[in-house]
């Protein structure tokens, strides 16, 4: 018998040590928010033995942890836990989404991506500390702050801290089937400015050009780029200030996705493409924002995914792969070349809506599945 089955797990216990993390809402862009979460999982981390270490977070965001649990070899790299604590939901969120359990279903902001995750890796290491099982290699963990938004003051971070390890175990959300992540897709953020003339909206309207139009005439523009080798989409749009002034500015921000590299990187060429002004300035610009590189599966991740599945299948679950849409700080360390597993989280649906909720006994089958796979590590 395994650690897997062997460790004691309470689901009303660990439940209600999730609800602390839920409750405590922590949007990436409300830096006083993201470090009461830190906060709060620093001293949980502490309660369960670990050295921690929090590091300032890039201007204007939250911090960031890092810490090690006790080991004969602490000071040496092996697992990383690598997870981010912020959220796409804003402070107020739980009025509309409030922690609560129906059936087997618990529903919460930031919930699914990716506090549940992050807690049952942190419980499996709990759980094994008590029944007293060691693991070969030391276990360290490394929360950041930016995720959400591409994860562009903590890139380097993560690159060097991860370097140090053998093993990155990254707990995002649980794929379809139970699945896990052994490889995800390129994406590029752009910046994108429209440019207008100013007038009064009233007395000379036809004197102005409205920035709100370049942009909106530029939307479908950018859409209709989208095929099968590379998506398109605009998420963010903000223009104008006074509904009587014709609008000078409007901003937005698009994201692109692609299966391969070569294929991002001319979609990125057609959307720069896309820049025109004119000599008044009038026009429109596309900048490229941040980009996480294509991770494709190579020979040591996908051993490391069998070392998974050989858990699962003892645990008597399915555990199917693929490479993945939707980013993750796994693309970084993935595409250095380091085995990484991602996917790992609790099972769910309603990421970053007002539905994100969990599938409560995947709580269980996560945990126990992630305490197998740092015992099988070496």
């Amino acid at each position: 018998m395994s650690a897997a089955s062997e460790i004691e797990l309470d689901i009303d216990a660990m439940l209600a040590g999730l609800r602390r993390w839920v409750e405590c809402e922590s949007p990436t862009f409300d830096a006083d928010a993201v470090n009461r979460m830190m906060t709060l999982a620093a001293d949980d981390l502490a309660a369960l033995g670990a050295t921690v270490e929090r590091v300032p977070g890039p201007a204007g965001l939250g911090d960031c942890l890092k810490a090690s649990f006790p080991h004969p070899r602490s000071t040496e790299g092996g697992i990383l836990i690598m997870a981010h604590l912020d959220t796409v939901h804003p402070v107020g969120t739980l009025k509309a989404l409030p922690f609560r359990c129906d059936g087997n279903l618990c529903y919460g902001p930031g919930i699914c991506d990716m506090k549940g995750g992050t807690y049952a890796a942190l419980q499996a290491v709990r759980a094994l500390r008590q029944a007293g099982i060691d693991t070969t290699l030391p276990i360290h963990v490394l929360l950041t702050c930016d995720e959400e938004i591409g994860s562009p003051g903590t890139r380097e971070l993560i690159e060097r801290e991860a370097s140090r390890h053998r093993y990155i175990l990254v707990p995002e959300p649980a794929r379809a089937g139970n699945g896990v992540v052994t490889g995800r897709y390129a994406i590029a953020r752009f910046e994108l400015l429209a440019h207008g003339r100013p007038s009064h909206a009233g007395a000379a309207l036809a004197d102005g050009h409205s920035a709100i139009r370049e942009m909106a005439a530029r939307i479908p523009e950018i859409e209709a780029m989208t095929d099968d080798d590379c998506t398109f989409s605009v998420g963010v749009v903000h223009g104008g200030q006074w509904v009587n002034c014709v609008s000078t500015t409007c901003r937005g921000e698009a994201l692109s996705m692609a299966k391969r590299q070569a294929d991002l990187d001319r979609g990125i060429e057609r959307m720069l493409a896309l820049s025109q002004r004119d000599a008044e300035g009038i026009g429109f610009e596309a900048r490229l924002g941040v980009v996480r590189p294509v991770w494709e599966p190579d020979a040591a991740t996908l051993a490391l995914y069998e070392k998974a599945k050989a858990i699962a299948d003892e645990l008597g679950m399915p555990l199917p792969h693929s490479s993945s849409g939707g980013g993750s700080d796994g693309n970084f360390t993935g595409a250095l070349g380091l085995p990484t597993l991602d996917g790992l989280g609790v099972r769910g649906a309603g990421i970053h809506t007002l539905d994100e909720h969990i599938e409560i006994d995947s709580l269980i089958d996560r945990t126990r599945l992630m305490a197998g796979l740092m015992t099988a590590l070496s």
